[in-house]
């Protein structure tokens, strides 16, 4: 904690005005795939979107970010984009969304587009041009290079660098007509773009400018902290010496010349516009290269989406399928650092717990079973609508939507990750029924396809995303009858003194908007950081303080770490809310498992 005392930290933030909309706007991302079918094929469109606007501003959604519409083979479910100013036929046409933008404007809402440049698919016009020939005037928009060779003569990739999302596969592609190596660090249907190259900047620039004037209010930057990389593009330290090919992010992520290409971006582009901005930087710790991406004066972008939270549980250096122990001190670590940050150094924050490459929340950070369920959704409500930074909202998280089932098989996982990690560990332990249950384990637990079942919106076949006799293009998950939003819209008061998910979602939205001087804008200091079990926090304005107490345990705690503090009232809990006066005695406050509270203090 900072050795400042709370007059020095409340002067340094409360007392610097820099309110902005984009820092108090709740964003709801969409998986359109996803969201709602409205013409029967399976899969959702644009204007399955446009149908529920409704239903998004009464929650207390602002700004809703759409992932990637844009044409696409949809190799990895449209971030391979192959034509970045025109829509795919699967989800609608450009009229859709123009119609879309209208009517989200007409709601006072805002719209956000996924802006995937790191890299395009091997469709796009620049890349077919690229791989023609060596000579071709795009050759080097892409990074393409020579092969290497081994002792015995045989070709080898340029470097040892892994694939991002089939880890223990090389990330170089080799291309058979021009006989050279292309980078492609996701997928070989992905290449990365040479951004060293100022007609490739350039070309960026023009699409940021193509969606802006078209009304977009910004951009979620996928990946852009990849944009540049180490040009000599040496091997990567060897940190699983099981596997061939190693995670080589120390040179492909927040290269030299990043900062650079940033500032262009805001230069040319975005100081023009009113936007908002979020980079997507995985591999980021040093704080830093936070700071020069969302300081104030930075000139670069407004927040990032920082992955300490959504790392917890991945043992440390290696690759995302693996598991790791963790408990609520690792929990308040993340979120004290991020918090204290932020604060001392004039920056930004965003707040998530679950997106579309995220395993559900509520299954990852609590106990998803039918008893605990509800409870834990509330407490990750709790948690975030009560932190400093712009929140962002994941289709389903608002009525506890959780992973597939244990008893799914390999063959329900459609995500191009999960089908390489499957056949990886088939490769590698082909007579190991161990090893094969364990593959299957990490999946159902890591696995993006958990945040990619369809949106469950009734009880009705499919859950209501698409008609009766169509065929969703992913499997529902099987508890659709009981969890859905209108199970939830329809009875919002399921026992005496408790809300559904939703309506204590609705209610912690609107509640953070009127408190927004302390939630969102407000100083922040960790309560008893060592306790195994407990995530407590205080948050202050001039005028108003207040305290969160969060059991991240199934135990019931008796937690003493008040000290001097005295809740003049309660106002918000997970359990029955008509107890509330009766949480706090001698001192000690009474915890049951995954239960979460907020009072004011005296």
């Amino acid at each position: 904690m900072s050795s400042r005392t709370n007059a020095e930290m409340r002067g340094l933030h409360i007392g610097t005005d820099r309110h902005a909309w984009w820092k108090e706007a709740v964003v709801y991302q969409i998986y359109p795939a996803s969201f709602l079918d409205t013409n029967g094929d399976g899969w959702g469109d644009v204007p399955g979107i446009t149908k529920k606007l409704d239903y998004l501003k009464d929650l207390g959604v602002d700004v809703i970010w759409v992932s990637p519409i844009y044409k696409s083979p949809q190799a990895d479910m449209g971030y391979d984009i192959a034509d970045y100013e025109d829509i795919d036929p699967s989800y609608g046409t450009l009229s859709d969304v123009d119609n879309l933008i209208k009517e989200i404007k007409k709601r006072g809402m805002k719209l956000i587009m996924d802006l995937v440049v790191n890299h395009t698919s091997d469709q796009h016009a620049w890349f077919l041009e690229s791989r023609s020939s060596k000579s071709s005037p795009k050759r080097d928009w892409y990074i393409w290079k020579a092969p290497r060779y081994d002792s015995q003569g045989n070709r080898q990739p340029p470097n040892n660098w892994a694939l991002l999302l089939g880890e223990a596969n090389s990330a170089w592609t080799w291309d058979e007509n021009t006989q050279e190596y292309y980078l492609s660090l996701f997928t070989p249907e992905q290449p990365d773009l040479n951004w060293e190259n100022p007609a490739v900047r350039e070309a960026v620039h023009n699409i940021l400018r193509f969606w802006l004037d078209r009304g977009a209010s910004g951009f979620r930057m996928d990946v852009i902290n990849l944009i540049s990389k180490v040009q000599t593009f040496p091997d990567a330290e060897v940190l699983a010496p099981s596997h061939a090919y190693q995670p080589g992010d120390k040179f492909f992520a927040n290269g030299p010349r990043l900062h650079e290409f940033l500032q262009e971006i805001n230069q040319k582009v975005l100081s023009k516009y009113d936007t908002l901005t979020v980079g997507e930087m995985p591999f980021v710790r040093d704080e830093d290269e936070i700071i020069k991406v969302v300081g104030a004066e930075s000139g670069e972008l407004n927040m990032i989406f920082a992955f300490d939270l959504v790392d917890i549980d991945n043992v440390p250096g290696e690759f995302t399928f693996t598991l790791h122990p963790w408990n609520a001190r690792d929990l308040k670590r993340c979120v004290a650092r991020l918090q204290r940050l932020m604060l001392e150094r004039d920056g930004w924050n965003s707040l998530f717990v679950e997106n579309h490459d995220q395993p559900r929340s509520v299954s990852r950070y609590t106990d998803d079973s039918d008893q605990w369920r509800e409870y834990g959704a509330k407490l990750l409500c709790l948690l975030q609508t009560t932190l400093a930074g712009t929140l962002y909202v994941y289709q389903g998280e608002e009525i506890g939507m959780r992973n597939v089932p244990e008893s799914w098989g390999p063959e329900e996982y459609k995500d191009i990750q999960s089908i390489n990690f499957f056949k990886k560990y088939n490769e590698m332990y082909p007579d190991n029924p161990e090893k094969i249950a364990l593959a299957r384990k990490i999946m159902q637990r890591k696995a993006r396809d958990n945040a990619r079942t369809p949106v469950q919106w009734t009880a009705d076949p499919h859950a209501g995303f698409t008609s009766p006799s169509s065929k969703p293009w992913m499997r529902v998950n099987d508890d659709y009858k009981t969890v859905n939003v209108a199970a939830q819209l329809a009875n919002p008061n399921p026992q005496p003194g408790t809300l559904s998910v939703h309506s204590f979602w609705r209610r912690g939205l609107e509640h953070r908007k009127k408190h927004k001087e302390v939630f969102v804008y407000g100083d922040f200091e960790l309560i008893d950081a060592e306790h195994e079990s407990v995530v407590a926090y205080k948050r202050w304005s001039k005028d108003t303080a207040c305290v969160v107490v969060l059991n991240f345990s199934g135990e019931t705690v008796e937690w003493d770490g008040m000290g001097e503090m005295s809740v003049k009232r309660w106002w918000a809990g997970n359990y029955d809310e008509r107890e509330l006066g009766k949480k706090s005695t001698g001192g000690k406050i009474e915890l049951s498992p995954w239960e979460g509270l907020i009072g004011e203090l005296e």
